[in-house]
């Protein structure tokens, strides 16, 4: 019997020709749009589009695809950020007109452009500070003089507050993350840091800025910024204290039960 020659085995392997960055407008209701959604929104949008996106490998494969500093909700955006990996090359313009001509109303792509291998870097660990308009809604302006006030109360050395996150709470100083404010026409503008380490919201800027603790006691206020902080900070002692006093009280009804009536003392314990 003639020997059966060995099988060849063949690997394919995909080669990821470009990898490109898309800058996005993100307008009207679309800011009420969380994050993960968006991102959903955007893996349906390239595949209508026909963009030959890569895939990862293995038994659940996924687009490549990552935001850089998501915005909060509620916020609108000229300017954000997505990278994406290609199979096949195309066109900026003819990117952006598939894509566009896909997207919902509020959903803009500003620009599809490729990134030069020698700055193949993750849009994440790019971005390092974002530029904020705040606009007030009529009827919801602060009380008159508040430009000053909060223009002073910049001016401080520290303005340190207490950050809530989702593990622990910490005390840090604003000041420093908060490289430009100015004020003009009733519109506050500010650079904020953003990224991976420091990453400021513009919700607790306002907070400290506009919500100063001027109506609070100078004891309870002392290095905290914002009203909104503090009566957060009053309101959870309030609730460890209420706890503690009904353990007391528990513990008191026990001790007299036990005084009453001797005999019970082991039944209880």
């Amino acid at each position: 019997m003639p020997a059966v020659p060995d099988a060849e085995q063949v690997y394919l392997e995909e080669v990821y020709v470009m990898k490109v960055r898309i800058k996005f407008r993100k307008q009207g209701v679309m800011k009420f749009i969380g994050h993960l959604d968006v991102m959903r929104y955007f893996q349906k949008a390239i595949r209508r589009a026909d963009i030959d996106i890569a895939y990862t490998e293995g038994f659940s494969p996924h687009m490549i695809l990552s935001f850089a500093a998501p915005l909060g909700v509620g916020l609108t955006s000229n300017g954000e950020y997505a990278d994406i990996m290609l199979k096949t090359p195309i066109s900026s313009a003819e990117a952006v007109r598939r894509l566009n001509d896909v997207m919902v109303e509020g959903m803009e792509i500003v620009s599809f452009r490729e990134i030069p291998d020698e700055k193949a870097s993750n849009a994440m660990s790019l971005v390092a500070e974002a530029d904020y308009t705040v606009i007030f809604r009529e009827g919801m302006e602060p009380p008159a003089g508040w430009e000053e006030k909060l223009l002073a109360f910049y001016e401080k050395p520290s303005i340190l507050v207490t950050k809530k996150t989702k593990k622990s709470e910490r005390e840090m100083d604003l000041k420093p993350l908060i490289y430009a404010l100015s004020v003009s026409d009733g519109k506050i503008f500010m650079t904020l840091s953003t990224g991976s380490t420091d990453n400021i919201k513009p919700e607790l800027v306002m907070d400290c800025l506009l919500y100063t603790s001027d109506a609070a006691d100078e004891e309870d206020s002392g290095d905290l910024g914002g009203r909104r902080i503090i009566k957060k900070k009053q309101k959870k002692q309030k609730k460890k204290s209420r706890k503690t006093n009904k353990q007391n009280k528990k513990k008191n009804k026990r001790n007299q039960l036990i005084r009453t009536n001797p005999s019970i003392t082991e039944l209880i314990r």
